[in-house]
């Protein structure tokens, strides 16, 4: 619930960022009469409206789970983003539209001077809470935050984009130079558009996060335990800022259920460490078996039945296979 809070006060200021910087926006277009400008005024509107999209999807994945949706409310976060990244790429499309209507028929631009300020000031308040955004975004696993935090920082170097547009028409006076500055950071943000519409399909077909896979096999190998013989069938699953990981430990076959309980529990709370508390965990733990006593590094075994030969390095790819490991895993 914490994470959840801290997710939804900086959507809170990203939304009312974009409110502000909209109006600065719209004022500077105004002024300038500058299709450039309108590029960055239309953008800003799409922030607005996902800055909304994006702070009620974060309010549904932060419900409690219930009988109809008993692993949470956390893929709303991907859809939300999915409309986010959906209504960025129709933007760019529009911008395009409009600049070639202009390029065919220049119109005089004004102000330039003012506009130039205007639009400055709105690149810098947006990289900065983009950046805040993200930061929180991927601290706590939140894709929506991150897809709001991304839109704003690309909106940041299109505007900085048509800053220096702007400068070089103010000293050219080649009105045309508005026109292909627009089309240039359209087409930015039509693969701004894209890259997020793509993040938010794969959250929903739960395809396999490799950076995640990796990051999380990598702190297991440096944290691992003696008794934690073997790892393998891990696999991940994201609802928004929640993670679900799902794997099989094997632990010396002795052990009591109470013994192997606390394994259980020192493991979550490795992963805890890393990834935060929003963490759930399905185990299921095997009895270790002879073959497994070359790879187990657990010193005074009492049921050893083979010499020790060398720790298995854990890997994405053999601790995400559905196969107990061995002596013959280490070739």
């Amino acid at each position: 619930m914490k994470t959840a809070k801290q997710n939804i006060k900086v959507q809170w200021l990203v939304v009312g960022v974009g409110l502000a910087l909209f109006a600065i926006k719209v004022v500077a277009w105004l002024l300038t009469d500058s299709v450039a400008v309108l590029t960055d005024a239309m953008e800003s509107t799409v922030n607005v409206a996902a800055g909304f999209i994006g702070l009620y999807s974060l309010y549904v994945s932060a419900k409690p789970r219930d009988r109809e949706h008993p692993y949470g409310h956390g893929k709303v976060e991907f859809i939300s983003a999915g409309i986010e990244g959906a209504l960025i790429t129709i933007a760019g499309v529009l911008i395009i539209y409009e600049a070639l209507k202009r390029l065919r028929s220049p119109e005089p631009i004004g102000n330039l001077d003012e506009g130039i300020i205007l639009v400055a000031i709105s690149a810098v308040a947006n990289f900065i809470v983009g950046w805040i955004a993200i930061r929180q975004g991927r601290k706590n696993n939140s894709l929506a935050l991150v897809a709001s935090g991304s839109h704003l920082q690309s909106d940041t170097w299109t505007t900085v984009g048509i800053v220096g547009g702007l400068i070089l028409l103010r000293f050219t006076g080649w009105l045309w130079i508005d026109s292909l500055v627009a089309i240039i950071f359209a087409i930015v943000i039509i693969f701004t558009g894209y890259r997020i519409v793509r993040s938010s399909i794969a959250g929903v077909m739960d395809e396999a996060d490799e950076q995640l896979l990796a990051k999380l096999v990598d702190w297991l190998q440096k944290n691992r335990k003696e008794n934690w013989i073997d790892i393998h069938n891990l696999r991940i699953i994201k609802y928004g800022a929640v993670l679900h990981l799902d794997f099989h430990l094997t632990v010396p076959w002795y052990m009591s259920v109470k013994d192997a309980h606390t394994e259980l529990d020192a493991i979550e709370s490795t992963v805890q460490k890393q990834f935060g508390d929003s963490v759930e965990m399905f185990v299921h733990t095997d009895p270790c078996r002879p073959a497994a006593c070359p790879i187990c590094q657990k010193a005074n075994c009492p049921e050893r039945k083979k010499p020790f030969v060398k720790t298995l390095v854990w890997t994405v790819e053999n601790i995400s296979s559905n196969e107990r490991h061995s002596e013959g895993s280490l070739v």
